[in-house]
């Protein structure tokens, strides 16, 4: 061989190496361009995405502050039927206390009047017991007004 044709084939495979790398690197610039055309759609998906998500997070928020408000607005209401229901208690047992002061009176004046025994007929021996059982109960339990010295 010559030097000629050595130079040659030097030229030939210097020229066919840059060919490659020209086509490599050009193949390579064209996936690195797909990659980012990818990449930037994705970016724009996210910030659409992300739009969606604080919309979703900012109406979670707000349906949680009306739970807590709710919550509180019941906690004030249990609170209010706890006092009320406090109050009716307190009634229903002076309501019930001044009941049985009444009963215990009306039959005190039942005993006390005599034609209250004459309308009882034979009913009198019941009565008088009935009585005498009411005097000790009234005795046993202290009146509104002894409560309220005590």
């Amino acid at each position: 061989m010559d030097s000629n044709s050595a130079v040659w084939i030097v030229i030939a495979v210097v020229a066919a190496i840059v060919v490659i790398a020209l086509v490599a690197f050009l193949a390579r610039s064209a996936r690195n361009k797909r990659r980012h055309a990818q990449a930037e759609e994705m970016r724009q998906e996210i910030g659409q995405k992300t739009e969606h998500v604080e919309k979703r997070e900012a109406i979670a928020a707000e349906t949680e502050a009306r739970v807590r408000a709710a919550q509180a607005e019941a906690e004030v209401k249990a609170a209010e039927a706890a006092r009320l229901a406090g109050t009716a208690r307190t009634h229903r047992e002076s309501a019930s206390t001044s009941r049985e002061e009444l009963d215990a009176h009306r039959e005190r004046a039942d005993a006390l009047d005599p034609k209250h025994k004459d309308d009882q007929g034979p009913k009198d021996d019941l009565r008088e017991s009935e009585t005498t059982d009411a005097r000790q109960a009234q005795a046993e339990t202290p009146t509104s007004r002894q409560r309220h010295r005590l």
